[in-house]
């Protein structure tokens, strides 16, 4: 029998993060907030999603405070909305890097990848261009640790499953 307490999987970040943006349309839509999208018809246009659905994901993605709705109205028509991405939701942006990472390793077309994340800065005097890439470090500064090097621990917010 296991003596050590295990962590209720249901108290889980994880699982919190994939209920706002776990499916897929919505992480599409915070990817091309990303690249500059902000009207409903630039996500309908990029994405080619039905507008119920684009609907339905902007007001789940506003909800959970990754998007911001900004009203703007052009002249003679009714007003409608932008949608900015907040603090939230501009933190996702390593999450994508990580996902596409992962999908440019083991799902690219033979010819390589369709997109590559480059350093671009404001500060021209450290604007590279090199391709970027996700590290994993610890809080010590040893940096690109592999896979096999972490494991998951309790955490103060931890609850434990208690058996019967």
């Amino acid at each position: 029998m296991d003596s050590d307490p295990r962590i209720d999987p249901v108290n889980c970040s994880v699982g919190r993060a994939l209920s706002v943006i776990g499916e897929r349309w919505s992480l599409l839509i915070v990817r091309e907030a990303i690249d500059g999208a902000s009207r409903f018809s630039d996500f309908r246009d990029r994405l080619g999603i039905a507008s119920n659905l684009l609907s339905s994901r902007l007001d789940s993605l506003t909800e959970a405070g990754v998007l911001q709705r900004i009203p703007y109205q052009e002249p003679g028509a009714r007003q409608r909305y932008e949608y900015h991405l907040t603090e939230r939701g501009r933190d996702l942006r390593p999450t994508l890097v990580a996902l596409l990472e992962w999908g440019d390793k083991y799902l690219a077309d033979p010819e390589g990848p369709s997109v590559v994340v480059r350093h671009h800065s404001p500060d021209t005097e450290h604007n590279c261009d090199e391709p970027v890439h996700v590290v994993l470090e610890c809080a010590a500064g040893h940096t690109h640790l592999p896979p096999t090097a972490i494991h998951r621990t309790a955490g103060p917010g931890a609850r434990f499953v208690t058996s019967a």
